[in-house]
């Protein structure tokens, strides 16, 4: 027997009742809620990763001091050092990558919903499935 969280419940039982449009409304604002802080979470780190990436062809040319540098840790460490310029860059929020990447990403799972209520409305809701 699998386990269903409250709202998961409250949206079978909505839906059984006959109350197809008041359940995509419902579904659609709790993964809303409860996705949102996922969703800006993501665009962050994808923001992060993106600027990473571009700053990786600038320090190409810096070499390392002979005297006290190189060796395979600085490699490492420059690779882990660039990954935590990009974390600080995108936390800054300046670049605005991020914000037009969680507008996609809500499009994206609303347009999803939508099709999965129509595809729910049209083949007779959840009682007909069985």
């Amino acid at each position: 027997m699998t386990n269903i969280s409250p709202d998961t419940s409250i949206a079978v039982m909505q839906a059984s009742q006959g109350q197809r449009d008041n359940v995509a409304s419902f579904i659609k604002n709790a993964s809303r809620s409860k996705d949102m802080e996922r969703i800006d979470e993501v665009a962050k780190d994808f923001e992060a990763m993106f600027v990473t990436e571009m700053m990786k062809p600038m320090f190409e040319g810096i070499k390392p001091d002979p005297m006290f540098g190189g060796g395979k840790t600085e490699e490492v460490f420059h690779g882990i050092l660039l990954q935590e310029y990009g974390k600080l860059m995108a936390e800054t929020g300046q670049l605005g990558i991020a914000d037009n990447i969680k507008a996609e990403l809500i499009r994206m799972q609303e347009s999803a919903i939508d099709v999965s209520a129509n595809d729910q409305t049209q083949s007779g809701g959840i009682n007909n499935a069985q």
